[in-house]
């Protein structure tokens, strides 16, 4: 398949002299339509100027960046405000909504840009994100992850054929985060292409690939589905387990030849030596897995009061690959800070089991609403 996006050394410099910057420096990448991509990176590294030369929010001082065959390069102003409004949808952190319209009127103004409005498609795209109920209230009427889910909304309502999303979660709690997670999901099932900027880990194992930036330069590409990502925690899970004498049972199994493949590739991105011994960011990997896994079991046994093996271990299983570190904490307050799991394998302490505090009705209510959304 031919590439869909394509960035043909592309430099954006900002400044002139001995100042300039190069925030983009010659980088090439290509995207499939349908691929999702995360670019990852610390504060400074080009993330968000890679991200607005590919939305047409910028050009590039050099190089060409190619959308579905046209060099947008090559645009004038205009020609660029029209092919950005017919191409891509916009989910940025700080949302950007109009405060003194309501829902509706939030994403019907995504239409007027484009072309014009039509309510009834309006409030569709609403209900693809669960906000049909809400079409009427204002912004300060609604929750953070309300507001989220109208600016998907927003950026759906045109069709676009590209979603870029600037760190579509950054400012959403862990239950919102799962929400918007989901929402891209699905969108990415549907065969659209999403280019977005994130910090979050868990984030960017969602992704097809995964570019990670260093001052303006790709430094590494990862190729790795949402089921590799699983399969390198479970082999972590594996190897700490193999290193306890509690007698847990993985029983997750794999093939010599698949097990070798896995460690051959959890070596390259630093999770293990060749040899199959954690390195450092490996074994810290692996212990919040067993941390999330165990706590998990706990919860389903001690508050659901669920006794079913299966059932725990199938529930438990989903939960080490997805609970952020705040409900994986606010799962131990609840707990009380257990020690071991249901099995009598020791549960990894975390920062939260120094405070001794006690959860609130919401903090609880948010704990036990993650069970439901799993």
């Amino acid at each position: 398949m031919s590439a869909f996006i394509e960035l043909i050394d592309v430099t954006k410099v900002y400044g002139d002299g001995p100042g300039a910057v190069n925030a983009i420096d010659g980088i090439s990448i290509e995207a499939k339509r349908g691929e999702w991509i995360a670019i990852m990176g610390p504060s400074g590294s080009g993330k968000t100027t890679l991200l607005n030369l590919i939305g047409c929010l910028d050009q590039a001082t050099r190089g060409s960046v190619l959308i579905g065959g046209t060099d947008t390069s090559k645009l004038r102003h205009s020609e660029l405000a029209r092919f950005r409004s017919e191409t891509v949808g916009f989910i940025f952190q700080q949302f950007h909504l109009v405060p003194h319209l309501n829902a509706l009127e939030n994403v019907m103004l995504a239409q007027y840009f484009h072309s014009m409005v039509d309510e009834p498609e309006a409030m569709q795209a609403l209900k693809q994100v669960g906000m049909e109920e809400r079409a009427s209230h204002l912004p300060s009427q609604l929750s953070g992850g309300e507001q989220q889910r109208v600016a998907i909304a927003r950026a759906l309502v045109n069709d676009p054929k590209i979603i870029l999303a600037d760190e579509p979660t950054g400012n959403l709690d862990a239950e919102n985060q799962r929400i918007v997670f989901g929402l891209l999901n699905d969108l990415h099932a549907q065969g659209r292409t999403i280019v977005m900027v994130t910090h979050d880990e868990n984030a960017g194992k969602l992704a097809d690939r995964r570019l990670n930036l260093d001052h303006g330069r790709i430094k590494e590409t990862l190729f790795f589905s949402a089921e590799e990502n699983q399969d390198f925690d479970e082999v972590l899970e594996q190897l700490w387990t193999r290193g306890e004498t509690s007698g847990h049972v993985d029983s997750h199994e794999y093939t010599d030849a698949q097990w070798r493949k896995l460690i051959v590739t959890m070596a390259h991105i630093g999770l293990v030596t060749e040899a199959g011994e954690f390195t450092r960011k490996g074994e810290a990997r692996a212990r919040d897995v067993i941390r999330r896994h165990r706590l998990a079991e706990r919860l389903f046994m001690d508050v659901l009061s669920i006794h079913d093996e299966d059932e725990i271990e199938s529930s438990a299983c989903k939960f080490e690959h997805i609970l952020s570190p705040e409900v994986t904490d606010r799962m131990c307050t609840l707990l009380g800070h257990p020690k071991a799991c249901p099995h009598g394998s020791p549960i990894p302490q975390g920062e939260c089991c120094a405070e001794h505090r006690v959860l609130d009705a919401a903090e609880i209510a948010s704990v036990l609403n993650s069970v439901k959304v799993v």
